[in-house]
């Protein structure tokens, strides 16, 4: 799952935040990554495993990644790529969690780029980056990949275009499968949304709707190494008038195929 929250000074969070911590419990992700948030157990509770990016903003917002399965070890990648990136904590955090079987070991990847219009060049040196830094991580080893976050780029922008196998940047290509896409092929799915009464009242009230939070599987050479068998929103309706947060939420159900890739059913 992944849930940008809108930072608690905005929108009258006392009420905004009971609906997000319920609606967490309910939904129960076993990896979870948090944007904009200023304290993660408010919405969390106890049964995660919390991973901060290092950096926050200086009202104390920034972002975490939680998982329900122990974590082996953290690594962090700064993406403060160019002067322009003034976000202190966008950065990519990488953990390694020990997931059970039939997962076993896997890397879990909360990316966090720039946010503003007219930074497509920083968002893209950032997913190249974050691509290169999760392969050093791999080191060569059989790893399921996840990567989650709030991207702040549509699907047809060259940042997510490269990160999902459709064209290359600076020499590098990688192929990551879209939950969205491979669920809702025809569907704009869109997370940043003028339905939403917060976008209207917010810093982007000409907003006219895009996707901009995801969450990916790696591939391999034959092709994602894990099955996408669902993926939703959340978060996109109000509870009892109040709306949880200028995103919607996304949530993707993943499991083991019965025939791996790269091998022919027996």
């Amino acid at each position: 799952m992944t849930v940008n929250l809108l930072s608690p000074e905005h929108a009258d969070w006392p009420r905004r935040r009971p609906v997000l911590a319920a609606g967490i419990e309910r939904l129960r992700p076993d990896l979870i990554a948090v944007q904009e948030t200023a304290e993660a157990r408010d919405v969390l509770g106890a049964e995660y495993h919390v991973v901060p990016h290092s950096a926050r903003s200086g009202n104390g917002v920034g972002a975490v990644l939680g998982s329900r399965w122990p974590v082996r070890a953290v690594h962090e990648l700064d993406l403060r790529v160019t002067e322009r990136v003034d976000l202190p904590w966008s950065a990519t955090v990488v953990a390694e969690i020990d997931a059970p079987p039939p997962f076993g070991p896997l890397l879990f990847a909360h990316h966090k780029p720039t946010w503003q219009f007219g930074y497509a060049v920083e968002r893209e040196l950032q997913a190249v980056a974050c691509a290169r830094f999760i392969d050093d991580q791999l080191a060569g080893r059989d790893r399921h990949v996840v990567l989650a976050g709030d991207l702040d780029d549509p699907p047809d922008s060259a940042g997510i275009r490269f990160l999902t196998g459709k064209q290359s940047l600076d020499g590098v290509s990688v192929a990551y499968r879209d939950a969205w896409a491979a669920v809702h092929p025809d569907e704009p799915g869109h997370t940043f949304t003028p339905a939403n009464p917060l976008v209207r009242a917010g810093e982007m009230p000409l907003e006219l709707g895009r996707r901009i939070d995801y969450v990916m599987v790696r591939s391999g050479v034959h092709g994602p190494t894990l099955d996408v068998t669902d993926c939703r929103l959340a978060f996109d309706e109000p509870v009892d008038g109040v709306w949880a947060s200028d995103h919607f939420a996304l949530v993707a159900d993943l499991a083991v195929p019965e025939h791996r890739p790269g091998a022919w059913r027996s």
